[in-house]
């Protein structure tokens, strides 16, 4: 399942990716092209640049893709960098990276822990509906980091046609 979407977005390695809106720009920072763990996906990281000032307020990525290890860890991730919350940037930068996420994936997952309301309030701002609040097995990653429990949230989305 996993090679069908790196052949979609292969082109994307080779380019300069300029991702913006009216307020932020998101500036590639990394990519992970051929993951050396089984469980790890391909993947962007960007930092995220308030475009009136050139300040870095955050950082998101997304990982394109899904399966059992990363259903806890989700397609989409962001941190704002506390003088600069409480502007959105969370959910402007998570709105590019679902137009980004359009050209290869049906459906994106995005978690976060449930006492995170600000993280809540983002994802259902997006359209996320919750799938569930599970725990995290034991030997996971994000377990052993002292996240034992994840809201787990999708997020449907419409493929870009001709006429869009």
């Amino acid at each position: 399942m996993i090679k069908p979407i790196i052949n979609k977005i292969k082109s994307w390695w080779q380019q300069s990716l300029v991702l913006e809106n009216e307020y932020i720009r998101l500036l590639l920072v990394y990519r992970l092209t051929k993951p050396t763990e089984d469980h790890w996906l391909p993947s962007m990281i960007f930092d995220i640049e308030e475009k009136s000032t050139g300040k870095i307020v955050g950082r998101c990525d997304i990982r394109f893709g899904m399966n059992p290890y990363m259903r806890y860890m989700g397609n989409i991730g962001y941190t704002i960098y506390p003088p600069y919350r409480g502007h959105h940037y969370a959910a402007m930068a998570s709105k590019l990276l679902l137009e980004l996420a359009k050209e290869s994936m049906d459906e994106v997952i995005i978690t976060c822990n449930p006492d995170n309301i600000a993280s809540i309030r983002t994802i259902e701002r997006l359209g996320g509906e919750l799938l569930g609040i599970e725990d995290v097995p034991s030997g996971h990653e994000l377990h052993q980091q002292g996240e034992g429990v994840k809201c787990i949230y999708s997020i449907r989305l419409k493929k870009r046609g001709r006429y869009d």
